[in-house]
């Protein structure tokens, strides 16, 4: 980290409208092209407030988005195919939805991304959440999704391969790995926070 002075520097806020165009440019940029857009951050946002709220955020070097996290309250969001709430540790209406962490790889080692997540699950306690589920990306280089959600107390649940199949031939989602349509697998993971 001594070659990273930046690190220093950083200041978190919880994500609002005026950060939208740098997160979108910052998602597509380190998860893919297309991986964000205008529309789907707005219902991202929404979905990330309860009882007045908000549990996603952002990390800031001087003006500069570096680092975001999105995360979906209790009650905001639907398992799906990709979910196994009879293997949870709580109830599916106790679990809020860790949709995305991202930071600058520039800044990446720097702890950003778990700082985010501590806070996160502090917004979501307050919003009732018991435990925080992700779908991590199994093809992140060296695996350090699966690595750094471990190591702040993820387990694994199980494993999905084409999670994000769907995404890259409907939605437009260009994986950075997969040539062609995106077959990565994805982990279920679970958070509880006590």
């Amino acid at each position: 980290m001594g070659n990273k002075p930046a690190c220093a520097h950083i200041e978190y806020q919880l994500l609002a409208p005026e950060h939208f165009a740098a997160v979108i440019k910052l998602g597509n940029e380190v998860q893919g092209e297309n991986y964000l857009n205008a529309e789907s951050l707005v219902q991202m946002y929404e979905k990330s407030w309860h009882n007045g709220i908000n549990a996603s955020l952002v990390a800031l070097h001087q003006t500069a988005v570096v680092g975001f996290r999105l995360t979906f309250a209790p009650h905001h969001w639907q398992p799906d195919q990709w979910c196994s709430p009879g293997q949870w540790p709580v109830a599916a209406d106790k679990v809020c939805y860790f949709k995305c962490n991202t930071v600058d790889e520039n800044l990446q080692g720097c702890g950003i991304g778990s700082k985010m997540l501590s806070m996160a699950i502090e917004q979501a306690k307050k919003q009732g959440a018991e435990a925080g589920l992700a779908h991590i990306w199994l093809a992140s280089p060296g695996n350090s999704a699966f690595r750094y959600f471990s190591s702040n107390g993820g387990k694994l649940i199980k494993k999905h391969p084409g999670k994000w199949r769907h995404a890259s031939l409907f939605e437009g989602y260009i994986c950075p790995v997969c040539p062609g349509h995106c077959e990565c697998e994805a982990a279920e993971m679970i958070l509880p926070f006590s």
